[in-house]
């Protein structure tokens, strides 16, 4: 039996019935990251001895006891670097522990390393990490999808069984789809923010790639719940939300959003989707056609509202208190200059700078205010679409992973990636991508995502949807790329 390949909850009923510890675990994790590293990079650091250490006293009838989950390097865990994969944060080291880990930890859970990212979660590829790039396990010419794509690559080349990622506008479900494992995006609110290095606030979500969707409701369980330290998590009844697992799809309502497959979707993502959700109602599901006729502003308001927070957000990485500091710096104001230049990268401040302009004196209203009235009109879209269908099934991304360095220099086209993926956050509600086929491009054969969306705060529901499909949508006999 090779542990590596074992999912959160097989790895958990081999520990309670004592077929293998959580320190053989380790052992065998350490050597696959030592095989698959050099070609993977998903990792930033790794902490192995003193994960080895907490996987010796670790309690196995704990929820998560003794499981081992990355997490991805905007996240806080105390003692340990947290640069949100930018040189701007050189040398910081958390001093305390974000609300998930501390939850992650109280479950018996081992934080284990930190994952490659796009800098300050600004990117659909992870090539915007001042560290390194790290690559798809299915191809490693190509990209492995943004911002958690060091989360999504851990787990699908099996050197992790989970990850914590963070979603601003798909960051968890866009490289959960091109890499091959689940993704889920949890409703705004649902989990604490506190300890996340924001992006854009009244978007931001944490969440779990795993290899399956059970495993993301085992996470989702432990890292649920209102947190004082964190205004904007809700205080609602606590739930368990592996308990509609065992549902099928007899009955859903799966609405199909016509504005999600027009032009510009790769033919052989639309193939491969359309066959997915054919496994749908050939499991019992009915197919609704519904609409969501705001989607074409999803991506400008968006990248209004995501830079102008982004803007407000990174003011405070200054070069005075922590991270990186300009030498010799002449004055004051040299200081905040040239730290900020040296420090940040190149898509960093062009989204500082957007973000700038459209919260300047003049543009406020014009640009900004309008976004936000955009924003609540795609809001109610979802809510009138929620009347009618239990949940959206879409595409997650317009197409599989591309080529490194295919579109360092267009940002536009880069932006565009997340098409599918940037409306849920900007509806607060929740979203899992499943993987459910490959389709060829250049020769390559490359992992397929379907996307499922349900009203905020439905997550039960939305996980026993996925998990419904995961059942026969015969991804599982699919053998692992590397």
């Amino acid at each position: 039996m090779d542990l590596a390949t074992l999912t959160l909850d097989e790895l958990q009923k081999g520990f309670r019935a004592k077929a293998f510890t959580p320190v053989d675990v380790l052992r065998t994790l350490e050597l696959r990251i030592e095989s698959t590293e050099p070609s993977v990079h998903a990792f930033l650091t790794r902490d192995f001895q003193e994960a080895l250490k907490a996987a010796e006293h670790a309690d196995v009838s704990l929820p998560l006891g003794g499981l081992p989950i990355g997490i991805k390097d905007a996240i806080n865990v105390k003692g340990h670097p947290c640069t949100s994969a930018s040189r701007i944060l050189e040398g910081y080291l958390a001093p305390y522990d974000a609300t998930v880990i501390a939850r992650l930890k109280t479950a018996g859970a081992i934080p284990f390393g930190r994952l490659n990212m796009d800098e300050f979660a600004m990117g659909s590829s992870t090539e915007n990490s001042s560290a390194h790039i790290t690559t798809n396990p299915w191809d490693s010419s190509r990209i492995p999808g943004g911002s958690s794509g060091g989360s999504a690559a851990a787990v699908t080349s099996l050197e992790l069984p989970a990850a914590l990622g963070s979603d601003t506008g798909g960051s968890i479900r866009q490289p959960a789809s091109l890499c091959g494992c689940v993704g889920l995006k949890p409703s705004y609110g649902r989990v604490s923010r506190y300890g996340l290095i924001a992006f854009a606030s009244s978007l931001d979500q944490i969440g779990p790639l795993a290899r399956s969707t059970r495993d993301c409701a085992m996470i989702l369980n432990a890292i649920a719940g209102r947190d004082p330290m964190d205004s904007t998590s809700l205080d609602l009844p606590e739930e368990d939300f592996t308990a509609r697992l065992d549902q099928d799809l007899k009955g859903v309502r799966l609405g199909i959003p016509k504005e999600y497959f027009v032009e510009g979707i790769n033919p052989a993502v639309r193939a491969t989707v359309e066959s997915a959700i054919k496994k749908c109602s050939d499991a019992g599901a009915e197919l609704v056609e519904i609409s969501l006729p705001h989607t074409e502003y999803a991506v400008s308001v968006y990248y209004i509202i995501a830079t102008a927070e982004a803007s407000a957000n990174l003011a405070r990485f200054d070069g005075v208190r922590y991270g990186k500091r300009a030498e010799n710096p002449k004055d004051l104001m040299d200081l905040y200059l040239r730290s900020r230049e040296e420090g940040f990268g190149s898509e960093v401040k062009r989204r500082i700078i957007l973000g700038t302009y459209v919260l300047s004196s003049g543009y406020h209203d014009a640009y900004y205010l309008r976004a936000q009235k955009v924003r609540t009109l795609i809001r109610r879209d979802f809510e009138a679409a929620f009347e009618k269908v239990d949940a959206i099934v879409c595409p997650t991304s317009p197409e599989v992973a591309f080529p490194i360095g295919e579109r360092a220099n267009d940002p536009l086209k880069m932006y565009l990636a997340d098409i599918y993926t940037i409306a849920a956050n900007l509806a607060g509600i929740c979203g899992i991508s499943v993987p459910c086929g490959l389709a060829e491009d250049r020769g390559a054969k490359l992992p397929v995502g379907l996307q499922f969306l349900a009203k905020s705060l439905d997550e039960a529901k939305l996980l026993g949807i996925a998990n419904a499909y995961e059942s026969v949508s015969g991804w599982k006999d699919i053998v692992s790329p590397i």
